[in-house]
């Protein structure tokens, strides 16, 4: 069954810079999509137009049902509680501990009076912890953010994310910043968080090895365009060449 329903988006910023062209897509539920491509394909811009942090030219977006582009601004801030954004830099605020910033996943739940006081249940601090705990972060939970290493900061992300019971994860680069082994143990999360909680993610990925390892599906953009999409095991050296050009001999990993 499809989660997410994506018919003819283009996004351009200025009359002569169009970033996406006209991306058609099914991703269904429990699914584990990466998106590779070479810098400026369109990636992240394709990632934020799905929760609408930026806005579309053109095209629709359905995710569970609901017209994206139609919601207004209050009824955006609900909808948005069911994805979750993970980031390449992390978007935690540095001065306060681990589990105030994954409690801060609870805003969209939260009038703006409840959320300036940080009035969370204790049902709400429970789970919090119990996500550290399964991300192996329970002993930092009170550790100021500015003190962890990056691999730390994305397992914090991650549970900043899930805190909010999503049903689809949005993931921008989220190793890019992280050594080989950081990264293995956050791709290792997000897959058992996929599988176990049959949460659909789609993670942009410029590792096309990574993407070939943990991926059911890859989405292949260059120039804004969807070039390749398909399972892993059929990603051969001729479509890594489509969508990163004729020099990505490096790139291919059979």
């Amino acid at each position: 069954m499809a989660l997410l329903h994506v018919h003819n988006l283009s996004k351009r910023y200025e009359k002569d810079k169009q970033v996406l062209s006209d991306i058609n897509m099914e991703v269904g539920e429990g699914q584990f999509v990466s998106i590779i491509g070479p810098s400026g394909a369109g990636k992240s811009t394709f990632l934020r137009c799905i929760n609408r942090m930026i806005d579309s030219t053109e095209g629709e977006i359905y995710f569970d049902d609901v017209n994206v582009m139609s919601l207004t601004k209050k009824d955006l801030r609900k909808h948005r509680t069911k994805i979750g954004m993970i980031f390449q830099h992390y978007n935690l605020v540095s001065r306060l501990t681990v589990i105030e910033n994954v409690l801060h996943g609870r805003f969209g739940y939260k009038s703006t009076l409840q959320g300036v006081l940080g009035l969370f249940t204790e049902d709400e601090k429970l789970q919090a912890f119990n996500l550290l705990k399964k991300l192996g972060m329970e002993e930092h939970a009170y550790k100021r953010c500015d003190q962890l290493s990056g691999g730390q900061k994305q397992r914090v992300g991650i549970a900043r994310a899930l805190i909010q019971s999503p049903k689809l994860l949005l993931c921008d680069e989220p190793i890019a910043s992280l050594d080989p082994n950081a990264s293995k143990v956050i791709m290792d999360h997000l897959k058992t968080i996929s599988k176990e909680l049959n949460i659909t993610c789609i993670v942009n990925l410029h590792q096309v090895d990574v993407a070939k390892k943990y991926s059911d599906r890859i989405i292949g953009l260059n120039s804004g365009k969807v070039v390749y999409d398909g399972g892993s095991s059929e990603l051969r050296s001729d479509a890594i060449h489509m969508i990163y050009g004729s020099e990505a001999g490096e790139l291919i990993m059979e």
